[in-house]
């Protein structure tokens, strides 16, 4: 069996999960305003505990990229890189973008997470989690006017802030999928699919997926 810890630190509600064989069977959902340095190890602890695993038993570790808080993807990245170069494993690094895509249920869909100061990250992913539309920084409104010809699924974990933006365009009417705050279940399942495919990485190989410059950390608590 392959087994998948997984965890998401890149915003105020992270989320950790463990997989096996692709299915989850556990995950929870953390809450921290001020970031889970201090609390990650703490809580994967007790989530290994509580499924009857140990370290050694993962063969791959993932994580949530980006993007989101720079300091909370850091922190993510980091865990999962040195657990996985401590244990000689495998990783998976997963855009955040593509783990709420992995919640939608049409052919397009267009994921949108809050990046704050007036703007959205967005992507288009097909329903085989390919890119359809790149992942970008900007205002919702002008990101639809990039947005590809057709019917599009939008997906996010709270979109009624974006809601009023569709009124009068061609979106009007499009479907709204609502993506859960935890993540971490998502982002096993595409780590394990990948692990399957021969895409995992090692840990020196995986890297953040910022899409924005960095001076954005210094506004991410406004």
């Amino acid at each position: 069996m392959n087994r998948i810890l997984a965890l998401d630190t890149t915003n105020e509600y992270g989320s950790l999960a463990l997989a096996g064989d692709g299915q989850v069977v556990a995950e929870v959902l953390l809450h921290s305003q001020e970031g889970f340095s201090g609390i990650l190890f703490d809580q994967l602890r007790g989530l290994l505990e509580r499924g009857g695993w140990r370290l050694e038993d993962i063969d791959c570790f993932a994580a949530a990229a980006g993007p989101g808080s720079f300091t909370g993807v850091r922190v993510g990245l980091a865990a999962v890189k040195g657990l996985a170069e401590a244990l000689g494993k495998r990783v998976v690094a997963v855009s955040n973008l593509e783990a709420v895509a992995w919640f939608g249920g049409a052919a397009l869909r267009a994921a949108v997470v809050d990046a704050r100061r007036g703007q959205i990250y967005g992507a288009v992913y097909t329903a085989e989690l390919g890119i359809a539309s790149p992942e970008v920084v900007m205002p919702f409104p002008a990101w639809l006017a990039t947005l590809p010809e057709g019917g599009v699924e939008f997906v996010c974990q709270d979109f009624a802030p974006f809601r009023p933006a569709l009124e009068g365009t061609r979106f009007e009417h499009s479907m709204v999928r609502e993506a859960p705050r935890a993540l971490a279940g998502a982002i096993a399942k595409i780590a394990a699919a990948r692990l399957a495919a021969g895409l995992s990485r090692s840990p020196a190989e995986i890297d953040a997926n910022y899409v924005r410059q960095s001076d954005a950390e210094l506004f991410w608590s406004e």
